[in-house]
């Protein structure tokens, strides 16, 4: 299933031709995000969390599944099970820096995902839930570490929602400015933004050890993502 199906609740209004149709480009851009930001509806208030996720385009959920994670005390996690959720991840790729304040913009890409959320309970479905999770941020990371304790799945709550109800928004290009401010003389331009690595600091306790391939791959890739035009 490569098309989006945006319902009422994931429909654009505004600059419709940003939108895009393809699965394709939402699953790169969950891919892409480090985090996401989780909104639930808590005691009766909204409340908005940034935290990590894993995603299986085939899981069990419609359209495949997002899964968020976090201790069984957590407020937003407690509440997410059965709930209607807002998972948003936005990635900024550049500063479009017009020569009027109402023409400044960003480059960037964002997916929004709405979905009711399901506590995971299966013992197998959490542990390799929990794998993505760690994966999301370092491929290959889970297959290099011991296995989950007991007590760590029974202290960690995992909720999972489907992928179905999603939306994907995106800006690309240079500025776009009126003819007057154009013929005024003022500077403008874009700043192209990335999300890069630094020196890896090895643990004291680590220190000798090889820097494991895994690590040296998600290192490489950041520092080699490609900046926007």
């Amino acid at each position: 299933m490569h098309v989006l199906s945006p319902t009422d609740r994931t429909q654009l209004h505004r600059h419709r031709d940003r939108a895009s149709a393809d699965r394709r480009d939402l699953l790169a851009i969950l891919a892409e995000s480090l985090i996401c930001h989780l909104g639930v509806v808590m005691d009766g208030f909204p409340l908005v969390v940034p935290t990590v996720f894993g995603v299986d385009p085939d899981g069990p959920d419609r359209g495949g599944s997002l899964y968020l994670h976090g201790s069984v005390a957590s407020g937003s996690l407690r509440a997410a099970p059965g709930a209607e959720l807002c998972v948003t991840c936005t990635l900024v790729d550049g500063l479009v820096l017009a020569r009027s304040g109402f023409h400044h913009s960003m480059n960037y890409r964002s997916a929004v995902v709405i979905g009711p959320g399901r506590l995971v309970d299966d013992t197998d479905e959490k542990q390799r839930a929990l794998d993505l999770v760690v994966d999301h941020v370092v491929p290959g990371r889970s297959a290099t570490l011991r296995a989950h304790t007991r007590k760590e799945l029974v202290a960690t709550t995992v909720v999972a929602m489907p992928l179905y109800e999603a939306s994907v928004k995106q800006r690309v290009g240079g500025v776009v400015d009126d003819q007057d401010d154009i013929d005024a003389g003022v500077w403008a331009g874009v700043v192209p933004l990335a999300t890069t690595a630094g020196a890896i600091e090895v643990d004291v306790d680590a220190d000798g050890m090889p820097t494991p391939a895994d690590v040296l791959g998600r290192v490489a890739r950041l520092v080699g993502v490609p900046r926007q035009p």
